[in-house]
């Protein structure tokens, strides 16, 4: 389930009121009075087996005695009386619950568990939706609902909040109400049994009232969902998120360094970045956040002017600037020249803009005039320090009526506590943003900023991956295979360079040997020096029991090597079970950075790919970042930037730059084996070197694990098995496959190749260009609910030409509906083109269980409507717009 019947929640017609009380402080009592206060105009029916009346409105002994069916039931009941109450109110047609009661399940408690499950088997038949159980409830101000036992209500406003936590509900409500933010909804999901974050996100998106959303998340469960949810709200609408606690007890369990992070908050961290939302880390950074969504245009560059009546103020703000990662703008000569016959002789003629300690307001609005009009300041930070001169007050009046909104971001910090306190409450009844401190008013800009760059992460137009063989899959599923046959968990150093060669990752040459005799023969073709390394299942890290041997400067050194190593290694460990030894050729590249790449599979949201400083001392550096797959070229380099071993990477000093398009090229290709692989529980590759000649693998593990543990991969990966090949009406042979965001390029110059008018036709507006966003929503697409289909003709080299035309299909997140679009070459019409990608996307459908496949097109288009009539689209005028034909074609299930 995701949206169905969610309106029965949010938009309700009448309410029932299942546990309404007259108890003083008891919740039935605080929820009957939140309810009937909250200025709901349908009607509220309060059901108790006793009281004639609650809250002066007529009660009703039970439900069956209701006059009529609600939509909406709020629940306080004990819990064993729930799944009855749930499964009568379903059959008689109500659609939505909130279960305010907790003891289902909570520790792990099998009979809870079993209550819940009931619950939900009494529901589903009847697609009701629940909210809860053990939850604090519902507020939606906007339609005057209030199904919650929180001390205040909200205020109407266009941020939603949804949490996990009751607590948080209450404090964010109280701080929020103090302030005069409002809320379009704040939702309590409590142990979300039923209604999520991915259904709420769903909802939120496509709800009108609502500008921004809250999240404060304790643990996801169904990870793609919440991916492709998140990912789809967060292109329409800022998005918040405070994750709390930390998950270990996977990570205590794994044996290398990326399986060590499997689990960890660090995940989590990864997965909102890739989503575009904006990751706060306490709930006074929420608040924070709250400030400056809600009142603050979207911050379009990173540059940031400060203007400060105090030349120490603006000092700190600096510090707090660049140690936040923000950028000090610098100012125009044209800036500098406005402002110099404006500001005392001794202003500072640079930024920090310090206007001196005797400012008035005048002083400030001129200030402000100068910065806000120059090209190079992306937002302002105004800073004021109370001095016996000039009043605080005066100057923020003056600012509040001086000031218009522009698409700037101002943030205030009035300092101190007397003035100051006054100055800050005109400024929130003016809806500026204004905090205690210079370094709070930082962390307010950055949360913009930072949202900033993940919003431009899911904008980004990838350019293709270079060149790369094609990933070798039957060679390693294979290897994985006889390593779970044969009992393993660890393929051995041969077996993993084997995997990684088949996938285009540059590795030594390696042989494998089961005696020091054997080395003799098997290596006499590897180039000296070698090196030697123990193999052993029991032993993964080979250099704590002296189980490496480097520059080896012969083949017979290397046996004595080895046999050596054999003793030592059974004196360290005389329980570890020896397969033998591998034998390499000893790398020598002196200034190359050794890196460590790896990949590991998370309980909750699947492969994470893990890039980072390597080396022996990889623990101790701890500079690693992670990330979601799939990745393309943007993404890797995005990843790799996150580290600080990445600054070095680019060159310094006499040291070359590293090839980072290699290094790139080999995180892409690890994060696609762990994908086509979820079997891979593990992999480790430690040291990459990485020089100006490119990269090569020097050691490596991995870990196996049954097919069917891993969770799956929570950002859909391209799928390959949607490949395939036509012959269009006139004989050509086409290919077909789903787009990629690389088809960016291709798209444009497909569009280029449109008449105008045919655009105009697919567009409904003439355009003369494809605004970047939009080029990245049609070639960034979710594979899950949406699908995109490009063709190219067979050249008969046996290579691509360029892009004929395109398919899409648009599902919601129900997959109830599809909307289709599709746009030919102009100089192909004609050919069948059009219909064999109306067949694909039809199939598609099919294949996908949608529910129909939907359409709009233009009374003037006739080709088109010929088309969905032969296609057996049913057409009707449009009741909206009466020149828009809607076409619908019903796909069996």
């Amino acid at each position: 389930m995701t949206v169905r019947n969610l309106d029965a929640l949010f938009k309700p017609k009448s309410i029932a009121l299942i546990g309404a009380s007259q108890k003083e402080r008891s919740v039935g009592a605080v929820l009957a009075r939140n309810l009937f206060r909250a200025g709901f105009q349908g009607p509220i029916l309060p059901v108790h087996p006793k009281n004639a009346a609650v809250e002066g409105v007529l009660a009703y002994a039970d439900i069956d005695a209701l006059p009529l069916v609600p939509d909406l039931a709020v629940i306080a009941t004990p819990p064993a009386s729930v799944p009855d109450l749930v499964g009568r109110l379903a059959q008689r047609g109500c659609r939505g619950a909130v279960v305010i009661t907790a003891g289902f399940g909570e520790g792990g408690d099998s009979a809870g568990m079993g209550l819940r499950q009931a619950m939900l088997d009494a529901a589903r038949p009847h697609v009701m939706r629940i909210v809860g159980p053990n939850c604090l409830g519902i507020l939606v101000p906007g339609a005057g609902v209030n199904a919650s036992f929180a001390h205040v209500a909200a205020l109407p406003g266009d941020i939603a909040c949804v949490t996990q936590s009751g607590a948080v509900a209450t404090a964010l409500l109280d701080w929020a109400t103090a302030r005069g933010i409002g809320f379009s909804h704040v939702v309590s999901l409590g142990d979300s049994a039923d209604v999520d974050f991915g259904d709420m996100m769903d909802y939120l998106a496509l709800d009108p009232g609502t500008k921004s959303v809250l999240l404060y998340i304790e643990g996801v469960t169904h990870a793609r969902k919440f991916m492709s949810a998140a990912r789809a709200l967060s292109r329409l609408k800022p998005v918040v998120v405070i994750k709390a606690g930390r998950h270990q007890a996977a990570a205590a369990a794994a044996a290398s360094h990326t399986g060590a992070m499997a689990g960890s908050d660090a995940v989590y961290d990864a997965a909102f970045r890739r989503a575009g939302m904006l990751r706060v880390t306490d709930l006074s950074d929420l608040f924070a956040a709250v400030e400056t969504l809600a009142r603050l245009p979207p911050v379009k560059g990173e540059r940031v002017a400060i203007v400060t009546n105090g030349g120490g103020c603006g000092v700190l703000a600096t510090d707090a600037l660049l140690d936040e990662g923000g950028v000090l703008a610098s100012l125009a000569p044209e800036t500098i020249a406005k402002l110099d016959p404006k500001l005392p002789r001794t202003w500072s003629r640079a930024n920090p803009v310090d206007i001196i300690g005797d400012a008035p307001g005048s002083r400030y609005c001129d200030a402000l005039d100068g910065v806000l009009a120059d090209p190079g300041v992306d937002a302002i930070l105004l800073l004021n320090s109370p001095t016996a001169v000039a009043s605080s007050v005066e100057a923020a009046d003056a600012v509040i009526s001086h000031l218009k909104r522009g698409d700037k971001p101002v943030l205030t910090s009035w300092m101190g506590e007397l003035e100051a306190q006054e100055a800050r409450r005109r400024f929130a009844a003016a809806d500026l943003p204004s905090f205690a401190t210079p370094t709070e008013a930082v962390k307010g800009l950055m949360h913009l900023v930072r949202h900033r760059r993940n919003q431009a992460q899911l904008q980004q137009l990838p350019a293709a991956m270079p060149d790369a063989t094609p990933p070798d899959h039957a060679t390693v599923s294979a290897i994985l295979a006889q390593a779970r046959a044969d009992g393993r968990e660890w393929l051995d150093e041969a077996e993993t360079k084997r995997v990684l060669a088949a996938y285009g990752v540059p590795v030594v040459r390696t042989v494998a040997v089961e005696t020091p005799e054997e080395i003799l023969e098997a290596a006499k073709d590897l180039s000296l020096p070698l090196a030697v390394k123990i193999r052993s299942p029991d032993i993964t890290h080979k250099s704590d029991v002296g189980g490496v041997a480097l520059d080896l400067p012969s083949v017979a050194s290397a046996k004595e090597a080895a046999a050596a190593m054999l003793r030592r290694v059974k004196a360290l460990k005389p329980d570890a079970e020896i397969a033998g030894f591998t034998v390499q050729e000893m790398i020598r590249r002196p200034g190359a950075f050794e890196l460590i790449l790896g990949t590991a599979s998370d309980p909750t949201f699947g492969p994470v790919v893990l890039f980072g400083h390597g080396g022996v001392a990889v623990e101790v550096r701890n500079d690693k970042a992670l990330a979601l797959p799939p990745l393309n070229m943007p993404l890797a380099y995005e990843l790799m930037q996150r580290t600080r071993i990445s600054r070095q990477l680019a060159g310094f000093r006499a040291r070359p730059p590293a090839d980072r398009d290699a290094i790139a090229a080999a995180l892409i290709q690890v994060a696609q084996l762990a994908i086509d692989h979820p079997d891979l529980r593990e992999l480790d590759i430690n040291p990459l070197l990485a020089d100006e000649a490119g990269v090569i693998a020097l050691d490596a593990r991995i870990r196996v694990q049954e097919k069917g543990k891993a969770a799956p991969v929570a950002v859909p990966p391209y799928p390959n098995h949607l490949e395939t090949q036509v012959v269009i009406r006139d004989g050509t042979l086409v290919s077909l496959r789903p787009i990629r965001p690389e088809d960016a390029p291709d798209i444009i110059t497909m569009i280029e190749q449109v008449d105008p008018e045919d655009v105009r036709l697919r567009f409904f507006a003439p355009l003369k260009s494809i605004p970047r966003p939009m080029l990245a929503r049609l070639t960034q697409i979710d594979y899950d609910r949406e699908m995109a289909f490009v063709a190219r003709p067979m050249l008969d080299d046996g290579s691509l030409g360029p892009i004929w035309g395109t398919v899409r299909l648009t599902c919601d997140a129900d997959l109830t509906v599809g909307e289709y679009a599709i746009l030919i070459r102009s100089d192909i019409k004609g050919r069948g083109l059009g219909y064999t990608l109306m067949h694909q996307i039809i199939g598609y459908g099919q294949e996908r269980k949608v529910g129909k496949i939907v359409g709009t097109i233009l009374r003037e288009n006739e080709p088109m409507l010929t088309m969905a009539r032969d296609l057996g689209f049913g057409l009707k005028v449009s009741e909206e717009d009466t020149g828009v034909m809607e076409a619908a074609l019903p796909l069996a299930q």
